[in-house]
C-alpha cells in the first residue's frame, strides 16, 4: 500500500530496557542488526500496526510493553534505486515512519523471536543508543536512526536545544515524541 506520492506507510520500534539501552535483532541469515519495524496494513492505525510487528518479530505482547512515546509527523526516506525492485520502480519512492518509543515492562525471557512462522531476526542483544551507525542494517541506519541521532530518545521530551537554536529545524525532522494517547495520524 502506497500513499499518493510513492512512500509506504511503516512503523518503527525504538524497545529500550530498564537501563535506557536499546533493543537490536540481528536480521535472519544476515549479519544486519537494526530496529524492529515493518508496513502499516490498510485499515490500521500506527499503533496497531506497532503492537502487531512487536509481537511478529519479537514476541512482546502489549502488557509486556509502556509506550514512552512516539514521533509527532512521519518521516519519510527514499530508497536508491538501484536497491528497488524492478516492478517497484516508476511508483515506489521510499517508506514514510512513524517511530514509537517503548519500554520494556516484561522480562527478558518474554522476548520471542520464533513467535511468527517467518522470523525476521535470529538473535537480539541491548546496546547503548549511543553507537556507531556502521553497526546497523547499511542503508536504514544511515538514513532515519541518523536522524534519531539528533533528538534524545530516551529523555522523551525535548530535541536538542543546539537544533532550535540555530533556527534550521525545519529542515530537519520533527523527533520530539508525543505521549501515550496522541492521535494516530
Amino acid at each position: 500500500m502506497l500513499d499518493r506520492d510513492g512512500y509506504r506507510p511503516n512503523v518503527g520500534i525504538i524497545l529500550c530496557n530498564w537501563r535506557n539501552e536499546v533493543f537490536w535483532g540481528k536480521r535472519v541469515k544476515e549479519h544486519s542488526w537494526q530496529f524492529p519495524q515493518g508496513g502499516i496494513k490498510p485499515g490500521e492505525t500506527p499503533v496497531q500496526a506497532m503492537y502487531r510487528e512487536l509481537q511478529e518479530e519479537v514476541g512482546l505482547l502489549p502488557a509486556h510493553v509502556k509506550i514512552l512515546g512516539r514521533t509527532r509527523n512521519w518521516l519519510r526516506y527514499e530508497v536508491p534505486a538501484r536497491w528497488l525492485k524492478r516492478d517497484w520502480r516508476g511508483n515506489y519512492r521510499g517508506q514514510k515512519q512513524i517511530w514509537f518509543l517503548l519500554r520494556l515492562v516484561g522480562r527478558e525471557c518474554d522476548v520471542r523471536l520464533r513467535a511468527s512462522e517467518r522470523p525476521e531476526f535470529d538473535a537480539w542483544r541491548w546496546n547503548d543508543y549511543w553507537i556507531p551507525l556502521e553497526s546497523g542494517d547499511r542503508f536504514q541506519a544511515r538514513r532515519l536512526p541518523a536522524r534519531a541521532h539528533r533528538a534524545r530518545p530516551l529523555s522523551v521530551s525535548r530535541p536538542r536545544p543546539q537544533a532550535a537554536r540555530r533556527g534550521n529545524r525545519s529542515r530537519r525532522a520533527d523527533l520530539t515524541v508525543r505521549a501515550q494517547g496522541a492521535s494516530d495520524a
